[in-house]
């Protein structure tokens, strides 16, 4: 069955990284864009960073441009988030998804993400 499995959590301190992998099965890895999204308590889920399938084009928010990597190793059926210079507002839960569309125009957008991961906490706390 489609699997999508986020690790690589965890506390670290303001200005510190953290490399989060998205780790997919049971579907063609290649064929499909993926997109790393977080939600905060009390907030709605947003979208942080996308990479498309076809050629590896990258996308992300306003908030994390600069800081966010995104990346794919389709022989490795994963995706990772390379985090720099984190800040507090970073902390949330990440998520990675399939998406079927992004823009970028106004924002970062996505659509179509049909299969999600259960999420990797982020903590970034002095």
């Amino acid at each position: 069955q489609v699997q999508l499995v986020e690790s690589g959590g965890g506390l670290v301190q303001p200005g510190g990284s953290l490399r989060l992998s998205c780790a997919a099965s049971g579907f063609t890895f290649d064929y499909y864009h993926i997109g790393w999204f977080r939600q905060a308590p009390g907030t709605e889920r947003e979208g942080v960073s996308c990479i498309t399938s076809n050629d590896g084009t990258t996308y992300y928010a306003d908030s994390v441009k600069g800081r966010f990597t995104i990346s794919r190793d389709n022989a490795k059926n994963t995706v990772y988030l390379q985090m720099n210079s984190l800040k507090p507002e970073d902390t949330a839960v990440y998520y990675c998804a399939t998406v079927s569309i992004v823009a970028q125009s106004g924002g970062l957008r996505m659509y179509g993400m049909d299969y999600w991961g259960k999420g990797t906490l982020v903590t970034v706390s002095s």
